[in-house]
């Protein structure tokens, strides 16, 4: 893929989970890495899956990156992992291993979005719970890409910047609507932009 006057497309790979691939929104258009590879006229290259781990994300998403070449990369992983009950420690261990693995290119790191306000965190301990262990594995993720000199892009208040408007939660009680996607999108933006 090229673009106008033969310079080959920017490659963007984007790794994560169910808010990666875009669970919720109601086409893969709507997914935030699509948005931002429109954006940027590159080429995108998305295997998130959703309900993955960094665990998985290690074993299915990490090989792809030597085919692709990235120029970008991005990742936000761990929602999962929480849910899942691993520990924050464990949580940091596969994160190093993810981050190191990418080194060497253009990468931009994105929180967990707050979520404890949607109808299934309750299946999830509870509002406050769900707040809590977000937060700490959110501060985990930002020490550790920051370390790296990858940009952290924190979306939390762009995920609580439209409850109760049409679109912003997904018919699942869970994931984020196409509402949301979009002002998640808008949000990485203003970072991309810079960092390309």
């Amino acid at each position: 893929m090229e673009r106008a006057g033969g310079h080959r497309a920017l490659r963007y790979l984007a790794l994560g989970d169910s808010y990666t691939i875009g669970t919720g929104a109601s086409s893969q258009e709507h997914a935030w890495p699509s948005i931002i590879a429109a954006r940027l006229s590159a080429e995108l290259t998305n295997p998130a899956v959703n309900g993955y781990t960094t665990l998985d994300l290690i074993r299915d998403e990490l090989p792809v990156l030597e085919p692709v070449n990235p120029d970008l990369v991005s990742v936000l992983i761990g929602v999962n992992d929480l849910v899942q009950g691993r520990a924050p420690d464990q949580y940091r261990t596969s994160l190093r291993q993810i981050y190191d693995a990418i080194g060497g290119r253009k990468v931009f790191t994105v929180s967990i979005p707050t979520w404890s306000y949607v109808p299934a965190a309750a299946d999830f301990g509870g509002a406050d719970r769900v707040d809590r262990l977000t937060g700490i594995f959110n501060e985990v993720a930002r020490e550790e890409s920051e370390a790296r000199g990858h940009r952290w892009i924190d979306i939390g208040p762009a995920s609580v910047s439209g409850i109760g408007t049409r679109g912003w939660i997904a018919a699942d009680r869970l994931h984020p609507g196409d509402a949301q996607y979009e002002i998640w999108a808008n949000t990485i933006w203003e970072v991309v932009r810079q960092l390309v």
